[in-house]
């Protein structure tokens, strides 16, 4: 995941490492419980094969930011909390590896550090997740899975489900290791769909009226702890923007001195741009009067009408400012992904309740970009806006707080410790995400000076009645 939280051996060609062989379909929601759970672990370990497969152990142990933990460390950990949680706690079986709990625990040694732990080599770790994956399918097949388990770790096979996402984050956080590391392309992947043909008759922006929605979720059954529970809010009218804010529209504000300029930002955001040096997106370099971006080891022209990536929280703020418009709140952002007015509930995601498809949303790694803005149709919330999951993690106006009701479970560290000022809560999923989750409640937080994973956003403004919309020139 892309929060704060946590995630022979000779180079694989890139045409062998593609997502294709990831497995990255989300299993649908009507199989029992155990079924899917093992079809969602097996696309997850597929994922995390094909990341860790496509590099040599030179690549794996290395540590190519002080962001982010080598990759071994990932592979290795991602074995470690499901030893834990699947082998140990859900199935009361003995551990393989209790001595490596203190190695990868994710709070005892900050990323920075991780290279100077006895880290398991690469043969090592792929040899320890192998084990405890032929356990945890023991396990799944012998415990009692269904929803009327009075167990709740159990029931509706949660913990196998929090497992899986898990994995799946750590895999989305080491493709932001694979897009910080220098190097030759490993990864490959189709480019995305070229743009829908009604891209050009799109409103710059979608009115999201005013009233109570629900937020949150009561019923889904692998919802994590800090969705949870289900709650009205009262959301007043504001407009949104129909899509992302693009490469294009960014390079506007750039080219406008928008760095150069105190009144866009906060003061905090303006301290960081000058300790930080920013001038532009993360990886984007000056050619000439244009803009060139590295991306997984390939340096191209920025495509316009993409989504702008790597933008942090303070950058999305000022761009809004600039604009004349501001970023959504979490729960505007919300009401405008899952609020149905002709229903009056809340979808599971902004098209409906069916799990995400290929023809929804850029999810799973299937490509290794956003797709254009406007793209996905099908996609669409009832507003017409489009893009709400997938492509790019959108930044909001809000910390990350604590629902009314809330519960840490099944332990405090997973969501409680974070909640407070210094996270920012971004929400949608980006290309990387897997669809396992992905979904209109999950909420994601990250510092915010991070443009290291995969962040976008999209603006909003206040309803003043005007019903019409703006000309700002977003793009």
């Amino acid at each position: 995941m892309t929060n704060p939280r946590t995630t022979s051996t000779s180079s694989t060609s890139p045409a062998a490492a593609t997502p294709a062989a990831a497995g990255t379909s989300a299993a649908p929601a009507t199989q029992a419980p155990s079924a899917r759970a093992l079809a969602a672990l097996e696309a997850a370990r597929r994922r995390t094969e094909l990341l860790t497969d496509s590099v040599d152990e030179h690549d794996l142990t290395a540590q190519h930011s002080p962001l982010m933990s080598p990759l071994v460390w990932d592979l290795a950990h991602i074995g470690n909390q499901e030893e834990m949680w699947l082998v140990r706690e859900a199935g009361g079986r003995p551990g393989l590896r209790p001595d490596l709990d203190h190695v990868y625990d994710a709070f005892r040694t900050p990323r920075a550090d991780r290279p100077a732990l006895p880290l398991l080599g690469p043969a090592e770790a792929r040899a320890y997740i192998a084990a405890v994956r032929e356990q945890t399918a023991e396990v799944l097949d012998t415990v009692d899975t269904g929803f009327e388990q009075p167990e709740r770790l159990l029931a509706g096979a949660f913990v196998f489900g929090m497992l899986a996402q898990h994995e799946q984050q750590h895999d989305e956080t080491m493709l932001a290791t694979h897009q910080l590391r220098v190097g030759p392309p490993v990864l490959d992947a189709p480019e995305p769909p070229p743009a829908p043909a009604d891209v050009a008759l799109l409103p710059p922006e979608v009115l999201i009226p005013g009233g109570p929605f629900t937020m949150g979720t009561s019923t889904e059954p692998w919802a994590l702890d800090n969705e949870l529970p289900a709650h009205s809010v009262e959301v007043p009218g504001f407009w949104l923007d129909t899509v992302p804010v693009t490469n294009g529209a960014y390079a506007e504000f750039i080219a406008a001195g928008g760095y150069d300029d105190p009144a866009w930002w906060t003061p905090d955001g303006w301290r960081h741009v000058h300790e930080a040096g920013l001038v532009a997106p993360l990886f984007w370099e000056r050619d000439g009067e244009g803009w060139n971006r590295r991306r997984f080891g390939r340096t191209e022209p920025v495509p316009a009408d993409e989504p702008v990536l790597h933008v942090c929280w303070y950058e999305a703020d000022a761009y809004a400012r600039w604009a004349g418009r501001r970023l959504p709140t979490e729960a505007e952002w919300e009401k405008a992904a899952r609020h149905d007015p002709a229903a009056g509930r809340s979808r599971r995601y902004p098209w409906g309740d069916e799990d995400p498809g290929p023809e929804h949303a850029n999810l799973g790694q299937r490509h290794l970009r956003p797709a254009p803005a406007g793209s996905y149709p099908a996609g669409a919330a009832p507003s017409g806006a489009r893009q709400l999951i997938g492509d790019v993690w959108e930044w909001t106006a809000s910390d990350f707080s604590p629902y009314p009701g809330f519960a840490a479970f099944p332990y405090k560290e997973y969501s409680d410790v974070f909640f407070g000022p210094d996270y920012k809560v971004l929400r949608g999923g980006a290309f990387g995400v897997s669809p396992v989750a992905a979904r209109g409640t999950f909420r994601n937080w990250d510092y915010p000076i991070r443009r290291q994973i995969f962040s976008g956003f999209r603006t909003a403004r206040d309803d003043a009645g005007a019903g019409a919309a703006s000309g700002d020139g977003r793009g």
